[in-house]
Order: C-alpha cells, then sequence, then structure tokens
C-alpha cells in the first residue's frame, strides 16, 4: 500500500470522525487528534481477528494489519519523530495486567512498529497505582498537558491491557504576532450575543484564499532543521452563523478539503485589510466507545475477537470496555501549544481579489496538519474563545 495512500485514508477517516464529533458538539469549543485515536485502534485491530479486525480495518480504510503497522512505523520512525529538541513527541504505551503475558508475535510488532515497551502491572489489586502510573505516563509525554487521562474507576479488577498514545506539538509562527497590537474585539457568538476577546492582529502579507461562502487561512510554523512543514489552518465562514454547515460541507467532501489545501505550496501571500485572530485555549475530552459505535465500530467492544494479544484466558475473552481520548491547545501571539492522549482499555469479559478582509469574530473550524505528506494532527472547532 502506497505511502500517500495510506495519508489520503487517514484524512478520510479524520473527516469521518470530524463530522460525526464537531456536529454532535456543536454548542461548545473542540479540539482532538484523530491520528492518535486511530493508532489506539490499529494496535487493537492488530490483537484482532476474524470479523473484529475486519471491521476495524475496514473502518480505518487499511487493506490489512500489515499496512496499518507498517504506516505505524513511519509515523513513529519518520513523520513524527522529534529531531528539533521536545518540540514534537508521538509515543505509545502499552500496560498488561502482571498474570498475563502478551504474546511474541503482537509483542514484537508493538516493538518494531509502536515503538512501545510493554510494562506489566498488578490491576487486581492495585487498581489505583495503574491509573496514576497511566496518567502520570500521559502527563509527562504531554508537557503536562493531559493530566488525567484516565478518570478515576474505570480501571479495575476486570482490566487486563490498556493501549495509549499521546501526541505532543509546539510550534511557533514563522511570523510572529506584535503582542503590542493585540486588542480587545467583540467576537460573535452563534446564539447572536458577543464577548470581548483579546484578538492577535497583523498588516502583514497572509497566505488566504477566498472560496463561496468561506475563506481559508494557512499560518505556517517556523520550519526545524528538517523537510517537514506544519501548519495550522483556519475555515472561516462568510455567515457569523455559517460554522455548522461549513463543519458538514468541509467533512462530508474529502475532494473538496483536498482542493483546498493540496496546492499550499502554491498559495501567495497577499495583501490584507483587517487580519484578527483570537487567542484561545480549549480542553476538551471524552470517552469515545459511543462515538466509534456511531460510526460503526461495534465489534470491539464485544467479547470473542481481540484474541491475538495475550495468551489465552480461561474461560474469558477480551473486548474494549473504554476509549479515552483528551487534548488541548493554546494559541496566541508567539504560536500554539497542543496535545492529545487516547487510551483504550481492553477488560476480561472562488475567485480571489486583494485586499481580503480576515476578522475572525465569529465561530470558525480549525486543523493541523503536515503539510507535505497532508497529514492531519489535529481538528476542532472554536465557538467562543473565552470558553477554557
Amino acid at each position: 500500500m502506497a505511502l500517500q495512500e495510506s495519508i489520503t485514508n487517514q484524512t478520510k477517516v479524520s473527516l469521518d470522525m470530524a463530522r460525526h464529533l464537531l456536529l454532535k458538539q456543536s454548542d461548545k469549543n473542540v479540539v482532538f487528534s484523530p491520528l492518535s485515536l486511530q493508532i489506539v485502534l490499529s494496535l487493537i485491530a492488530t490483537g484482532s481477528e476474524g470479523p473484529t479486525k475486519q471491521q476495524l480495518v475496514d473502518f480505518l480504510r487499511f487493506k490489512s494489519t500489515n499496512h496499518l503497522n507498517s504506516f505505524a512505523s513511519y509515523l513513529h520512525s519518520v513523520l513524527l519523530k522529534d529531531v528539533a529538541h521536545g518540540r514534537l513527541s508521538f509515543v505509545d504505551g502499552v500496560w498488561v495486567e502482571q498474570t498475563l503475558s502478551l504474546q511474541p508475535s503482537f509483542k514484537q510488532i508493538v516493538r518494531d512498529n509502536y515503538k512501545a515497551t510493554p510494562a506489566s502491572l498488578d490491576f487486581l489489586t492495585k487498581v489505583v497505582e495503574v491509573t496514576k502510573k497511566v496518567n502520570l505516563w500521559s502527563e509527562k509525554e504531554t508537557i503536562g498537558l493531559i493530566k488525567e487521562l484516565l478518570p478515576r474507576g474505570p480501571v479495575d479488577r476486570s482490566a487486563s491491557v490498556i493501549f495509549a498514545n499521546a501526541l505532543y506539538f509546539i510550534g511557533a509562527w514563522n511570523e510572529k504576532f506584535d503582542l503590542s497590537k493585540t486588542e480587545n474585539c467583540d467576537f460573535h457568538l452563534l446564539n447572536g450575543n458577543s464577548v470581548k476577546v483579546p484578538f492577535m492582529v497583523s498588516k502583514k502579507m497572509q497566505f488566504i484564499e477566498a472560496y463561496d461562502g468561506s475563506k481559508v487561512l494557512r499560518l505556517p510554523y517556523k520550519k526545524g532543521q528538517d523537510t517537514r512543514q506544519f501548519s495550522m489552518y483556519i475555515f472561516l465562514p462568510n455567515a457569523k452563523d455559517g460554522l455548522p454547515a461549513l463543519v458538514e460541507k468541509m467533512t462530508s467532501k474529502y475532494e473538496l478539503l483536498h482542493e483546498k489545501l493540496s496546492l499550499y505550496d502554491q498559495l501567495k501571500q497577499v495583501k490584507v485589510g483587517d487580519f484578527k485572530i483570537p487567542r484561545f485555549n480549549v480542553s476538551f475530552g471524552l470517552e469515545t466507545s459511543d462515538t466509534l459505535k456511531g460510526l460503526g465500530v461495534i465489534l470491539p467492544f464485544f467479547p470473542g475477537g481481540l484474541t491475538k494479544m495475550v495468551d489465552s484466558i480461561a474461560g474469558q475473552s477480551l473486548f474494549v470496555s473504554h476509549i479515552f481520548h483528551k487534548s488541548f491547545i493554546r494559541v496566541n501571539e508567539e504560536g500554539t501549544e497542543v496535545a492529545a492522549a487516547s487510551a483504550a482499555r481492553l477488560s476480561k469479559g472562488c475567485s480571489f481579489s486583494p485586499p481580503l478582509n480576515f476578522e475572525v469574530n465569529h465561530p470558525f473550524l480549525f486543523l493541523i496538519r503536515e503539510d507535505l505528506t497532508g497529514t492531519i494532527l489535529f481538528v476542532g472547532q472554536v465557538l467562543n474563545p473565552l470558553d477554557e
């Protein structure tokens, strides 16, 4: 399976997740990492067989678990490998109940493709310690942004395996905003009210395109020593109440998003009139079982299919009981700091004519991606910059 095909499929799955989640959470700010969730699902698929494996592989749009594992290896070894002293981290964790052992073939894949070293813990008598250990791992790998990935209670005596992924990125804008020019302006809410919000202001040329009913802005981050280029994209509907329709439109048609973003390197900086972007912090978390079931991923949550992970458990079968996800993003004059962590618990049992205004003064959609490959890392929406 060619790399570009894998990334295209990853993007399509990301849009499927984004459409389902953003439209369902239409009354709140959201940020999440579809990539982080996809890695956890890939681990589950690798340890599955029969209809359960096929359902996961089909949902992730890959031809086989071998292709999933190869793509995971590429992400860890090449695309998301940190070569810039802590600005990017992408790691997996695996914890196994100490009375069980991973099957040798699965253990090798975990180590070779997902770069994770499985750890044995006492799930039976030290439940609180297990939760604390996973949460400390999440906090460490996200530089303190995701502190409690697992809420109290979900790790119990039935738990046998926990898979987790943590993704952290901090990027400085290629062209930073002048803090002294930040000003308070109105941000219009979906209900017709408005709030005063600190807006970052600039008179510099910007990467902007106008389309029918919306505009898109590309804000590139400063590059490191390698060829990778990360950018934030802000999709702004022309109508102040146009975000729900824009989310539906942009996430329903991969070709439309691809058309708007594929020529990023050919976009020219253009003169702008009023250019204002709100500062915002968004923290968001959810238990994703219902979301995934709504997308057709059902069989992993029932016993019977997860048989390729651990040696046999007398009279019992593994199944996914919970998949937790938490994300955080901070956007200010300097740049962006963003992190996400996911954990699965397995239990027994238009033409452009500058100058163009770009005032992000009403709800908008955003995403962060690596531009050379098109890999989407984070997706979100901001309804009110003051709601953290």
